[in-house]
């Protein structure tokens, strides 16, 4: 039978938007610091924020965006990306946030999916943006923070934030099931795909986690979000949870190992939701004890699994934050599972929130197991995706017709109901808790003339988690640095083959023509043993 969540369900707000929820205390926070550059101290106040983003809305009404309209976000983290975000959700549009990596033709691809109609970006990716809108066609307006160009195709955003917010509606036109945010995600296969977040959706998990007390942030709580706006994560616990809670969020456009130590110490940040990645990082680098970490209070690992020796590693190198733990969630269910305070097991991502019913089911036959039995990971609870955009199809292959999201992670759940990642069906491949979809990278390979066939797959590796490698198929005159530097030259640099490239004769197939990745990896774990 299905497993439900130890805790009570907990009653959510349906006469709110997303932005509305996140932003219900402001006025009481007031005067404080609600969001920080850690690098160059550029500044928000909870006030500023909340009049920036109505004006910000009310500029986009008079621009006529509305309700249901599409604004793409191709932004590393900014002190200005709740202003622009918020501000599309307030009046009902969606906001389609872009990985600021993305070379030019990847931002088009999501600029056609969604048909965005307006672009906001910075002076370091606007040449990109430019590109990708012209070949898109739709785009009638860039938006750009901290630029000066204002001509017919761009505008700095302070023109419209100068607004005297006179067209911001008395009313809220959002009904509850509105997408409110559109990241793309690789789901459990295939090319990226558009997925259709819900204002509800958002304030349901907040509700979660909040009543709950899974994730507690005060006035006096500095959360590190290295973790960018783009992604789920950073947009549902930081931008979200954190700002509606009153913490201060010191923001990072990148890791970079002495910059995040010292906004960690001259922050005293004390709280720090990473990944895997940054968890290696700070239980492993000897740059970490030359700084005062002292005030961080808790580690929240997310986005890829931790295992129990890297967990164990940090608790031993910081024993003075006073929580370590894992969570777990994806794009599509948001988060459902996370160890609560005083009750810690290593290596688990932790328990059901509430809401939450999740069950394991045998891969090949689809029956309901019981503990300790590894199957894939199934969830069912309010804060599932409305569906994928414009792919039915891939809606009706992750989320059932009885509304069951099924996860493509393998895993399973002891006595005590602490559930365990232990591998995963779906085929992404995890760099640095970045997604990489073999089969985007495997069409690029395929479209070398010199090229034959090719299969990507993910090889171990412990600071990242996976390395890329492709296996090709050659029919011409071509080397491993030819492919190499063919795929680094049209991808964004976490999509490169940084786990090299292998010649073979034939790609293993099934009767369908489906690749066979496990062929691919026990080859690959036959090498590794012989070298």
């Amino acid at each position: 039978m299905a497993l439900k969540s130890r805790f009570p369900d907990v009653a959510i707000p349906e006469n709110l938007s997303w932005p509305e929820f996140v932003y219900q205390k402001f006025d009481k926070y007031g005067d404080t610091t609600a969001i920080i550059d850690g690098t160059s101290g550029h500044s928000y106040t909870f006030t500023q924020l909340k009049t920036l983003t109505k004006k910000f809305a009310s500029s986009l009404v008079k621009r006529g965006f509305k309700k249901g309209d599409v604004l793409a976000i191709y932004l590393p983290n900014v002190p200005e990306y709740p202003i622009v975000f918020y501000g599309v959700g307030l009046i009902g549009g969606v906001a389609t946030t872009v990985n600021p990596l993305y070379t030019a033709d990847e931002l088009e691809t999501q600029l056609q999916d969604t048909q965005a109609s307006y672009l906001v970006t910075s002076p370091p990716f606007l040449d990109k943006a430019k590109a990708a809108s012209k070949a898109q066609g739709n785009i009638k307006k860039i938006f750009i923070i901290g630029g000066e160009e204002d001509s017919e195709d761009c505008e700095p955003l302070s023109n419209l934030l100068d607004d005297d917010g006179s067209s911001f509606p008395a009313e809220s036109a959002v009904d509850k099931d509105d997408v409110v945010s559109m990241p793309y995600s690789s789901g459990t296969t295939g090319l990226p795909k558009g997925v259709m977040v819900t204002h509800h959706s958002m304030i349901a998990d907040a509700c979660m986690m909040e009543d709950s007390a899974a994730f507690v942030v005060s006035q006096e709580s500095s959360v590190m979000t290295i973790l960018p706006f783009y992604h789920i994560y950073g947009q549902l616990i930081m931008m979200g949870i954190g700002l509606h809670q009153g913490g201060k969020l010191v923001i990072l456009q990148r890791f970079e190992p002495e910059k995040f130590l010292q906004a960690m110490q001259d922050h005293k940040v004390t709280i720090a939701p990473i990944v895997p990645p940054i968890v290696l990082f700070l239980a492993k680098h000897p740059l970490v004890e030359k700084y005062n970490l002292s005030s961080v209070e808790e580690v929240t690992s997310g986005a890829a699994p931790m295992g129990e020796g890297l967990e164990e590693a940090l608790v031993k190198r910081m024993p003075l934050v006073k929580t370590i733990r894992q969570g777990y969630g994806m794009t599509e269910v948001l988060v459902t599972h996370i160890q609560f305070k005083g009750d810690r097991k290593p290596g688990s991502v932790g328990i059901l929130l509430p809401n939450v019913e999740c069950k394991i089911v045998d891969v090949t036959t689809g029956a309901i197991l019981g503990p300790l039995q590894d199957g894939e990971i199934c969830i069912k609870a309010p804060t599932v995706m409305k569906g994928y955009l414009n792919n039915p199809e891939a809606t009706a292959r992750t989320v059932d017709s009885e509304g069951w999201a099924h996860t493509g992670d393998i895993g399973h759940y002891d006595e005590d109901g602490h559930f365990f990642i232990v591998d995963r069906l779906k085929e992404l491949i995890k760099y640095n808790a970045y997604q990489v979809a073999p089969a985007e990278l495997e069409a690029l390979l395929i479209s070398h003339v010199n090229i034959d066939d090719a299969a990507v797959i993910g090889i171990p590796d412990e600071k990242t988690g996976e390395l890329p490698k492709a296996f090709v198929v050659a029919k011409g005159d071509i080397t491993p640095d030819d492919v190499i530097d063919f795929v680094a030259g049209k991808v964004a640099p976490f999509k490169k083959l940084r786990g090299g490239v292998e010649f073979i004769d034939k790609i293993p197939k099934s009767a369908s023509g489906k690749i066979l990745r496990k062929d691919l990896r026990k080859r690959e774990l036959e090498r590794t043993k012989q070298s």
